[in-house]
């Protein structure tokens, strides 16, 4: 009696948790998070030459780093104008830092956009103050390709949208040993 009673509970559980998994549906299981898609840009970028590039001699390069929990960007590596952005996983959404070369570092949070582009939002201030001083406010990235990216980032001065844009328009030139991932969509 005592096994009947135990193997009832036991395939009622099992019937609970196949009811819950398939309520939740294929996709949920199935989509990737966000943070895959700024991993699978690991190697090296250049924006030599391409059209409408406001950069056009921008080298960047992406890293997964820190055990595959971020990614870091550096711009324009072994300038005195290099600045780094770190990209993290925070629940469901990015987070990013952006190590300006000014001094100071915004934080901005993802959401998805049109298109399935990545937009960031200015989240909070690192070492500034935001209604004062001159910071990049917000980003866009468009993944073309595995091989092509662009991205738009939004400068603010004294709390506005301030006339500079950076655009990167960027195509890999290289891929870093054994991260070659096409970016999910």
């Amino acid at each position: 009696m005592r096994r009947l009673h135990t193997a009832a509970l036991l395939a009622a559980g099992l019937i609970c948790a196949s009811l819950s998994a398939s309520a939740a549906g294929p996709d949920v299981a199935a989509k990737p998070h966000l943070i895959e898609r700024f991993k699978a840009l690991a190697g090296e970028w250049s924006g030599s030459g391409l059209d409408g590039n406001s950069m056009p001699d921008a080298t960047v390069s992406y890293t997964v780093t820190a055990g595959g929990n971020a990614v870091e960007e550096v711009l324009f590596p072994g300038s005195s104008h290099e600045m780094r952005t770190v990209y993290v996983r925070d629940g469901d959404d990015v987070v990013l830092v952006h190590f300006c070369a000014s001094g100071n570092h915004p934080k901005m949070r993802s959401r998805t956009g049109e298109n399935g582009d990545v937009l960031f939002d200015f989240d909070s201030a690192v070492n500034f103050d935001p209604t004062q001083a001159a910071h990049m406010h917000d980003a866009r990235f468009a993944f073309v390709g595995p091989d092509e990216v662009t991205s738009r980032w939004q400068f603010w001065d004294g709390g506005k949208p301030a006339e500079h844009v950076a655009n990167f328009h960027l195509k890999r030139v290289k891929i870093e040993p054994n991260e070659r991932v096409d970016p999910p969509r």
